[in-house]
């Protein structure tokens, strides 16, 4: 089959650098913007880029405390993009199965399933994360003309001045998100935090979904 990987060919997944990732995640993500980075990897399929996946410290700290609490705050990393260039079958679960053991350990694996992309996470259905629920319902700032992330925007224009300038700012309903999660450690450790995960395990949403989430 054409759209779909076959094992037996030279895809390879390898970490790559800022400089190679951040092209690749801006010409092809519906965000168009850069996340936070610790860790980027690609797919090659030959000597082609043809994914993208990177790792980086949540936006809030309120959530890596809400994970698995105080405690273990700085285990918690972000899945934070996913991005294929071509889609094909099997390419997602390959690049993101292949890099979660390249990660630290122990490391809570945090990553969200776009409720407003029609994304419900079939990809880490398929890597066999754990599925805790959605995220919670809240407000966030949105600059006219502008792609920037919430956060950006409260850090960089106080509440008074994002308030006075209507015509330039304004707050919308942020999208609920599908809340996956993975724990990345030997046995013994991921016992111990999985007694620790602040959130239920639940049952997988299901619903078909487009990948680059």
């Amino acid at each position: 089959m054409v759209n779909e990987i076959n094992k037996k060919t030279s895809y390879k997944v390898k970490r790559i650098t800022y400089n190679d990732t951040k092209p690749f995640i801006l010409d092809i993500h519906y965000a168009k913007r850069m996340p936070s980075i610790s860790f980027a990897y690609g797919l090659f399929d030959q000597e082609e880029l043809v994914g993208v996946v990177t790792y980086g410290s949540p936006p809030s700290q309120s959530l890596c405390k809400g994970v698995a609490g105080i405690e273990h705050r700085k285990k918690v990393i972000e899945l934070n993009r996913l991005v294929l260039k071509h889609n094909k079958k099997n390419e997602a679960s390959f690049l993101v199965g292949g890099t979660i053991k390249m990660l630290p350990q122990p490391s809570i694996l945090v990553s969200y399933a776009d409720t407003s992309q029609n994304h419900t996470g079939y990809i880490y259905q398929a890597t066999n994360f754990l599925y805790t629920g959605l995220s919670a319902k809240r407000r966030e700032w949105r600059e006219i003309g502008s792609n920037k992330h919430s956060k950006t925007i409260c850090e960089q224009y106080t509440l008074e001045e994002r308030r006075e300038n209507i015509a330039r700012f304004h707050q919308v309903d942020r999208p609920q998100k599908h809340r996956y999660i993975y724990i990345v450690a030997n046995k013994r450790d991921k016992k111990k935090l999985l007694k620790e995960l602040k959130y239920p395990i639940l049952d997988y949403p299901k619903k078909n979904e487009v990948v680059n989430g």
